[in-house]
């Protein structure tokens, strides 16, 4: 009997060792890292452990303060609120963790404050939109990675097809020799789901991206040879939800970290409720606090901590990369408020940073509300940089295809620019024809090249920031109704044993080459071009499927004229234009180079754009 006790207290006392020994791990720390010289010197540390909710922390390093501990109802996280002194140094901050006689260490990375200025985008540029699981796949051996659920399955639309990194990196002299300026990421972070992790809107990790598209090591490298090369890099973030798989929804931080219902509640997807003076209170919930989709649990932004870890998730990716901009999904879907506070204390802490919030609506008003400097009757600021002008890439993709009225065709344009008096400033509206949401625009067309030059020749001359989605030089297709994969296929080439090779131009169509030259001449042009990028628009009611307005300064100017006419030749006089034409007497046609010695009267072909520099 006596030996059966000693049995049974050594299992208790080993019990409690590796209750103990459990206990002496933290498992995370993030931010992972923070930076000297910030404006706003606090940091929050979310700690995460077994019972580590239970540790007192203290620290010595000079200049650093541990200001307050935040827990919450599970044990296992502990928040601490730092403040980083300016004369605090780059270093480790020894964090002393410690409970009775259990003593824990961690070394937290201080590091310099960034070098540099940040650059962000304006009307000079151009956007590249791009997939990495669908642009190139430049290391083949990535493509599959133990760990992570989904495996690379190429014949499966939906699947992942191996694009990374390193194939967005072996082919950045492509996207500069085509004279875009920057390039948009669809996410890159981990993505651990059972299945279309390839899209990346589904986060499991938000500081690590995906091992198949390489490394954060990768990305800096990436960053940095765009840098020297003049390319400005943009990520695409996501605040609204996170992914089934992600690390959090097995212990969730608190129960509040995530909306939850007692079963699976959708968004009802109405983002007008949140400006509509007569919304019920039960839609403008469930606006901000259904879920997106059955895999993307969705966040809590009333929570201040969850406010601060996703604030300070956008500070470390800038600080720590140096990008660019953000492109953030899905931006009225949470806390409003949260957001505006959130797009502030980016653009404080660095000023030139770039913001577009993918605000998508049909109309003009709805949009304008989110609008930098908007000031709305309900007293909401968005503090937001730029937002995507989907009235008019919507309009663009009906206006080719009909005649003019009052309200179809081309005057879809006008009354769309027309509007602009609703955004304090709609020049910094990014305007795009597609992106990996919508059916490819050449497919819109009818698979019509001279309707396609139109409508490239109207985005790229217009007032905003154009934003351009890959393969869309070469006249790519895809339609929506198939399937969101079908939107993003393949860029042809980067691939071993593609057929064809966009990136060289062999056995590409007659149709590919002739889009991709079109569009090659027409952005090198646009790319110097000032008048095209700050200069003031005036536009012309359209007139018997014939649209005409100039693009001017106080140096140049240039008329841009679309004729919508299916088969009859359009005659542009002095008389009709003459606001725009008085003080010139010839111009040249910048895509043929036919030069127009009398402005007085000349014509233009049918489904014809041209872009003609006054002289």
């Amino acid at each position: 009997m006596i030996k059966l006790l000693r049995h049974l207290a050594s299992f208790v006392l080993l019990l409690a060792f590796i209750r103990v020994a459990s206990a002496q791990k933290i498992d995370r720390v993030e931010p992972p890292s923070w930076f000297t010289g910030m404006k706003d010197p606090s940091v929050q540390l979310m700690v995460y452990g077994r019972e580590i909710g239970s540790y007192d922390v203290s620290t010595s390093y000079p200049g650093v303060t541990i200001t307050t501990l935040v827990k919450t109802d599970n044990q296992n996280y502990l928040f601490i609120n730092l403040e980083i002194g300016i004369q605090a140094l780059p270093g480790n901050i020894v964090l002393n963790f410690v409970r009775g006689k259990q003593k824990l260490i961690y070394n937290y990375p201080l590091l310099p404050h960034p070098d540099g200025p940040v650059r962000g985008f304006n009307t000079s540029d151009v956007i590249y939109l791009l997939m990495p699981d669908r642009f190139s796949n430049g290391d083949p051996s990535n493509d599959n990675v133990e760990g992570m659920l989904e495996k690379a399955d190429r014949s499966n639309p939906g699947g992942r097809h191996g694009g990374d990194l390193k194939g967005i990196s072996d082919h950045l002299d492509y996207i500069k020799d085509l004279s875009v300026t920057g390039i948009w990421f669809n996410p890159f972070l981990e993505n651990n789901q059972q299945a279309s992790s390839y899209h990346g809107y589904s986060i499991t990790d938000f500081y690590r991206v995906d091992p198949r598209y390489g490394t954060n090591e990768d990305f800096k490298t990436l960053v940095s040879k765009a840098h020297g090369m003049n390319l400005k890099l943009m990520m695409d973030m996501i605040f609204n939800h996170i992914g089934s798989g992600h690390w959090w929804m097995k212990d969730l931080p608190s129960k509040d970290w995530v909306h939850q219902f007692s079963t699976f509640t959708r968004t009802n997807y109405r983002a007008s409720t949140y400006m509509d003076p007569y919304a019920a209170k039960a839609d403008v919930d469930l606006m901000e606090k259904g879920w997106f989709d059955v895999t993307m649990p969705d966040l809590n932004q009333s929570n201040p901590l969850v406010e601060n870890y996703l604030i300070q998730n956008s500070l470390w990716w800038i600080a720590s990369f140096g990008i660019d901009g953000i492109r953030m999904d899905t931006y009225p879907y949470p806390d409003k408020n949260m957001m505006s506070r959130w797009a502030k204390r980016v653009t404080r802490e660095f000023p030139e940073f770039f913001i577009v919030g993918e605000v998508w609506y049909q109309q003009e008003a709805l949009t304008a509300y989110w609008a930098l400097n908007k000031v709305n009757t309900d007293g909401y600021r968005s503090n937001l940089p730029s937002v995507t002008d989907f009235p008019l890439s919507l309009a663009a993709g009906s206006a080719f295809n009909e005649p003019d009225s009052w309200t179809d065709g081309l005057a879809r344009f006008y009354l769309i620019l027309s509007q602009d008096f609703l955004y304090p400033d709609p020049f910094r509206n990014v305007i795009f024809l597609d992106n990996h949401d919508l059916t490819r625009f050449f497919t819109r067309t009818g698979r019509r090249l001279d309707i396609y030059k139109m409508a490239l020749s109207f985005i790229l001359t217009t007032r905003g920031i154009p934003q351009f989605y890959y393969g869309t030089e070469i006249a790519m297709e895809g339609d929506k109704s198939m399937g969101d994969g079908y939107l993003r296929q393949d860029f042809p080439g980067g691939w071993t044993g593609d057929s064809k090779n966009a990136f060289t131009g062999a056995n590409l169509s007659s149709t590919e080459k002739e889009a991709y030259v079109f569009t090659r001449k027409l952005l090198n042009w646009r790319k110097d071009k000032e008048v095209i990028h700050t200069g003031k628009l005036k536009q012309f009611i359209p007139e018997n499927n014939l649209y005409v307005y100039f693009r001017y300064n106080d140096r140049e100017s240039v008329m841009v004229i679309l004729n919508n006419s299916e088969n009859e030749t359009r005659t542009i006089t002095r008389e009709r234009y003459f606001e725009g034409l008085n003080g010139f007497a010839r111009g040249t046609d910048v895509m043929t180079g036919r030069e127009i010695n009398d402005l007085g009267s000349f014509t233009i072909s049918p489904k014809t754009a041209m872009i003609i520099e006054l002289k």
